[in-house]
């Protein structure tokens, strides 16, 4: 699960492209802190900064983003990996030659392996990394390179996008930038990664407009963009230089299913997703999960709980109306850190078990001689559940019961979200009771399945164009067909990532990388305008290679 973003200013001989991709990244870093970057573009020329860490590590002087990435038009991305490994060579965006095409992708290949042979064999191009998302780049570059042109127009960028229908397979939203031409986005036909686009007026030049794309609407709210809308599953929308948004529905639509997950755990509350109000879904969650406690402890069960305790932060919204229905108190009892990483984010098992109680503490007086009801979104792995737990106890709570506001997690997540090996999961081939002894919990209650979706599907503002929910990790039936081969892909990757680390490759710590390219060819007529003065002209310009040079 990664946030991609894209803007494209309606005033060309703007800057400051850079200077809004960069704000937008602190409303999507929830989605990644892995790695993030940015790409920029100056009529014909790219300017890059990417690297390893959060977007204040890697963006260190925000006050010189329109010296070092001058740019009226560009894309960004923050990632948490999933298919590839930690490398500082896997941030993104990536780039390619044809008409300078850069791309940010948010989500999963399930047939890496299969696009590997077709782009080495077939297409001959290399690969560079083990990302999926730069397996998705070569198809859409070898794509647009077949179409024999030095030049494409609208129609030719939406035709090369046939090619990525039809080869990649999984759960992808992208966005990318045709570098003097304009920027794209994407969705897959399940419309299981989320991306919409706004607008709003441009305040350089009147008449014009600015249009942006983001994982999440927050990240376009919050910058004065309004009149959001979806991109539909399997559809693409094309924004040319100085022109209106064209839409086009590439693929048909397979189905509407966007992935459970973003609503339990992923998305900020204050996001709307698929005409979904996150923070309506989580209210509802927490009113099914109270009758589900009511359903599983009986009335004397209810009456014994003393108070109601939320782990911050995501279960916050539904622990509070489970309270209220259950007519118990509410008590943020849990403090959290707010300057640690979300532990199942945490690239790693050990970061994610000592970073677990430096994230959370407990006030003791809350917990002092009580039954406490513990509410959380999931339980993935079940380390940070049993320690919570034994938290609680060693608070001096007297019963601990713990409440799931979604169902088991049985199975891997495949779309964009590595949860964990199937061994991993706690919920694996166990039944309720016997995942309790293992978090030493007292009681655990699960909500429902058919619960959770209809929370969600209640949730809609407007028109219900949802058809159902990618609900695999709860399941095992997935929205798309996954090859067998595919889960021995992941673990081999997962198993090369672990030795790069042990052997001390590039690791959270690697130094951001700058590029700055003309790049031939590229989609527009050579332009006399200069390089503007600001640029430090200590960067290295690449006329023909894509290399990355360390500042």
């Amino acid at each position: 699960m990664c946030g991609i973003s894209a803007i494209l200013l309606g005033d060309t001989k703007a800057t400051t492209a850079a200077v809004e991709l960069h704000e937008s990244i602190y409303y999507l870093q929830h989605r990644g802190q892995d790695a993030a970057g940015i790409t920029v573009c100056q009529g014909g020329r790219l300017y890059q900064m990417k690297g390893n860490g959060m977007a204040s590590k890697v963006f260190q002087e925000p006050a010189r983003l329109t010296e070092n990435l001058p740019g009226y038009g560009g894309i960004s991305h923050v990632r948490y990996p999933t298919a590839g490994t930690s490398s500082a060579s896997e941030a993104q965006p990536f780039y390619d030659s044809p008409f300078g095409l850069s791309l940010a992708v948010n989500g999963n290949l399930v047939n890496s392996t299969e696009l590997r042979s077709f782009l080495d064999l077939e297409a001959r191009r290399h690969v560079n990394t083990d990302s999926d998302s730069e397996l998705l780049l070569n198809v859409y570059a070898h794509a647009l390179h077949e179409l024999g042109k030095s030049r494409a127009n609208a129609d030719d960028i939406f035709a090369g996008l046939r090619e990525v229908y039809s080869r990649c397979k999984g759960g992808f939203a992208c966005v990318a930038m045709i570098t003097g031409f304009g920027i794209l986005g994407f969705r897959d036909e399940n419309g299981i990664r989320p991306l919409c686009l706004g607008s709003r007026p441009s305040t350089t030049l009147d008449g014009a407009m600015d249009y942006m794309m983001a994982s999440e609407s927050v990240a376009l709210t919050q910058l004065g963009f309004t009149n959001i809308v979806d991109i539909k599953p399997g559809a693409a929308v094309f924004i040319e230089k100085g022109g209106d948004p064209q839409f086009r529905q590439i693929v048909d639509m397979k189905s509407y299913t966007p992935d459970i997950f973003e609503m339990v755990y992923f998305s900020r509350p204050d996001s709307t997703m698929d005409g979904i109000s996150i923070h309506r879904s989580r209210q509802n969650m927490g009113r099914k999960l109270a009758d589900k406690v009511k359903e599983i402890l009986g009335e004397k069960g209810v009456e014994e709980i003393d108070i109601v305790i939320p782990i911050p932060e995501t279960s916050n919204t539904s622990a509070a109306v489970l309270a209220s229905c259950l007519n118990k108190p509410l008590s943020n009892a849990f403090v959290k850190n707010r300057y640690t990483f979300r532990t199942f984010i945490m690239p790693g098992q050990k970061a994610r078990q000592q970073g677990i109680r430096r994230k959370l503490s407990p006030i003791k007086s809350e917990f002092r001689d009580k039954v406490v009801l513990l509410v959380d979104d999931s339980i993935v792995r079940g380390n940070t559940s049993r320690e919570i737990v034994l938290m609680s106890r060693e608070a001096g709570a007297s019963k601990v019961i713990l409440a799931s506001c979604s169902p088991e997690i049985t199975h891997p997540h495949v779309h964009g979200i590595d949860l964990a090996d199937p061994a991993q999961l706690v919920a694996h081939n166990k039944t309720r009771q016997e995942i309790a002894k293992l978090i030493g919990a007292d009681e655990l209650i699960y909500q429902s399945l058919d619960d959770l979706k209809a929370a969600c599907f209640d949730a809609v503002e407007g028109e219900k164009n949802i058809t159902d929910f990618e609900v695999g990790v709860f399941c095992g039936k997935y929205q798309t067909e996954v090859p067998e081969s595919y889960f021995d892909h992941i673990s081999e990757i997962r198993a090369k990532g672990k030795k790069r680390r042990s052997a001390g490759e590039e690791g959270p710590d690697a130094k951001k990388l700058t590029l700055v390219a003309n790049g031939a060819p590229v989609n527009v007529q050579k332009e006399s305008e200069t390089r503007p003065e600001t640029v430090n002209t200590s960067q290295e310009d690449i006329s023909l290679h894509n290399f990355a040079t360390e500042r």
